[in-house]
């Protein structure tokens, strides 16, 4: 129990990914949980009023509601909360304060989506941000105090996430999409294009479909293996067996892949761009975004003088699983 007798939560999200998921387990350990996804189709009307009763009744139920991402689902769960006077909290994820016209990517590209964004800024009692980046984004762009923001990592499992069997000569990345877009921002493009200037390196793809692939294949090389999107167990497996993780993309927030990576000893290679220095920090190797003669260059450095061991032991120092638990219940307790 809090000082605040918060005990009950009603847990808002729009997709079961592993992170959300990650913050549901946790706070089932200590409060009674709702869960509630968020999902609203013009061809499924009962879907729909299932939605909008089990939010409404949620949050009568609950004593703070709790909503991963700035979104629709969260506009109206913190209006909601606001009229029927529980707490709110509201973890933003990065695309919430982006702008990148040229990829079609961020919230600030819709101004629908802009101004629920920023009323949820401005009348969530605690807006959760992974980095202080993240932070400083939403003020700048949302002209907003940012005064009930509050930094707290992503906290990975250092137990599940470690290293298993001997490194190959093998080069990993992973992003989920199926649009071009979605490859040049994730930088999965220039991932495929260094792959021929290392013939004798395996290089695997994780999570592209559709034409997106089609069009990646068209560029690779021999030693390109597109895979997934695959399972938990075979996505560790891959982590456990590369010897560099890349993560090339223009923006992220504090990326999960390459900290679950680290975890498995892989020497990390990213741009440096947005939260993946806060990842990666001083234990892997950088290149421009876009740029493949510094891609492969990184590689080559991290594929020989680097070291896997201080690529974990920088993850488990400063993303552990209890500073994300520790931080989201001083959080509770101090609403």
């Amino acid at each position: 129990m809090t000082k605040n007798n918060i005990k009950k939560i009603l847990f808002v999200r729009l997709n079961p990914s592993s992170f959300v998921q990650r913050d549901l387990k946790l706070l089932k350990k200590h409060f009674q949980v709702k869960e509630v996804d968020f999902i609203l189709s013009r061809k499924d009307p009962l879907t729909t009023m299932k939605t909008i009763y089990s939010l409404i009744s949620g949050v009568i139920w609950a004593d703070m509601t709790f909503s991963w991402f700035a979104d629709i689902h969260s506009y109206w769960t913190v209006k909601l909360s606001q009229f029927f006077g529980k707490k709110s909290v509201v973890v933003i994820g990065g695309y919430e304060t982006g702008k990148l016209k040229e990829l079609g990517y961020g919230a600030l590209l819709d101004p629908v989506k802009t101004a629920r964004i920023k009323y949820i800024f401005e009348n969530a009692d605690t807006i959760v941000a992974l980095t202080s980046i993240m932070r400083q984004e939403a003020v700048d762009n949302y002209q907003i105090s940012g005064e009930n923001f509050k930094i707290i990592p992503t906290g990975f499992d250092y137990d599940t996430f470690k290293a298993k069997g001997d490194k190959e000569d093998m080069v990993f990345t992973a992003s989920l999409g199926h649009t071009w877009d979605r490859v040049r921002l994730k930088g999965v493009d220039t991932f495929v294009k260094a792959s021929q200037y290392l013939p004798d390196v395996k290089f695997v793809v994780n999570g592209t479909t559709g034409r997106a692939l089609e069009k990646l294949k068209k560029i690779a090389s021999g030693n390109v293996e597109f895979v997934g999107p695959v399972p938990f167990s075979e996505l560790l497996e891959l982590f456990q067996k590369s010897k560099v993780y890349c993560q090339l993309s223009m923006r992220e927030g504090l990326p999960t892949a390459v900290c679950e990576a680290m975890l498995c000893e892989c020497v990390p290679v990213g741009t440096d761009q947005y939260g993946i220095p806060v990842a990666i920090g001083d234990a892997g190797f950088y290149a421009n975004y876009e740029d493949i003669d510094g891609t492969v260059e990184a590689i080559k450095k991290a594929m020989e003088i680097g070291d896997g061991k201080k690529a974990r032991s920088r993850i488990k120092k400063l993303f552990p699983k209890e500073i994300r638990e520790k931080g989201l219940l001083e959080l509770i307790r101090e609403l």
